[in-house]
């Protein structure tokens, strides 16, 4: 699936950053916290930029981006947030053109990062074994493909991540990257090594410290150095209201562990 996004998605940003998306089309939608209208109606003669009120609601008229599309999905599933994806992403030298594997799709919380700085020229495997959950995953990356002016090939797979040998080679014949959101990442590590190139990384998102232990001694086994793990950390902060600002009273943000792993070549037999 590649496909490019059109002009005819836009969003509607309150002041506070919750927006939501439009189509310019006729016919009356429900747009949840707008209420029903016409949009090809409501955007006449408005332009981006421009600030446009829907009922009580005075709004500003943007170009959607991931950011908006996110704000936006359906969720049947825990997705990984834009702390884990974004670290993720980086650390791995994920960009455009990458060829990755996405084991866990769910609601698509990661894909759509992926998708995001992939490009029209990256690949993009996300595999699923809940074809209940990976149905809202497929809905929110269809409607990411229409708002994003750049998708790329993407493939969603419903199936056993231990089988999936056979459609990478198809596909993309090895990978740059994959990122294994399952309950037991340390299964199917073993199948998903042959196909990383060298210098490709593998990470596990792991809820619980057993599953970082057990995932880490499966990457070792397999010959992949451990480059990191850990949690990432996310603490907001607000204005305070005599002046300076300070901590919120959010809690800390721990999501899960991250095992960051890489593919070397192999040693030479003495």
């Amino acid at each position: 699936m590649s496909e490019q996004g059109g002009g005819d998605w836009v969003a509607l940003r309150e002041d506070d950053g919750r927006a939501y998306l439009l189509r310019r089309s006729p016919g009356e939608v429900k747009v949840k916290g707008l209420g029903r209208f016409d949009a090809e109606q409501l955007l006449e003669g408005y332009s981006i930029g421009d600030r446009i009120r829907v009922g009580q609601k005075s709004l500003t008229i943007v170009d959607p981006a991931l950011p908006e599309a996110r704000r936006n999905m359906a969720r049947r599933a825990q997705v990984i947030g834009a702390k884990d994806a974004g670290f993720l992403i980086s650390w791995m030298g994920i960009g455009v053109g990458s060829r990755v594997l996405e084991g866990g799709h769910g609601s698509a919380g990661l894909a759509m990062h992926l998708a995001n700085v992939l490009g029209s020229e990256g690949t993009l495997i996300s595999v699923d074994s809940r074809p209940d959950l990976a149905e809202v995953g497929q809905a929110n990356m269809e409607r990411l493909a229409e708002v994003l002016p750049k998708f790329p090939d993407w493939h969603l797979i419903d199936g056993d991540m231990t089988e999936i040998g056979q459609v990478v080679s198809s596909v993309c014949g090895s990978l740059d990257a994959a990122i294994i959101d399952i309950a037991e990442p340390w299964h199917v590590i073993p199948s998903i090594v042959p196909f990383l190139r060298a210098g490709g990384r593998l990470a596990c998102y792991c809820p619980t410290t057993s599953q970082l232990e057990k995932s880490w001694e499966s990457a070792q086994e397999q010959g992949l150095v451990i480059e990191w793990a850990g949690e990432m950390i996310e603490r907001r902060w607000v204005k305070a209201s005599k002046g300076g600002v300070r901590p919120g009273n959010q809690p800390m943000g721990h999501t899960a562990f991250l095992l960051i792993s890489a593919k070397i070549a192999p040693y030479e037999e003495e």
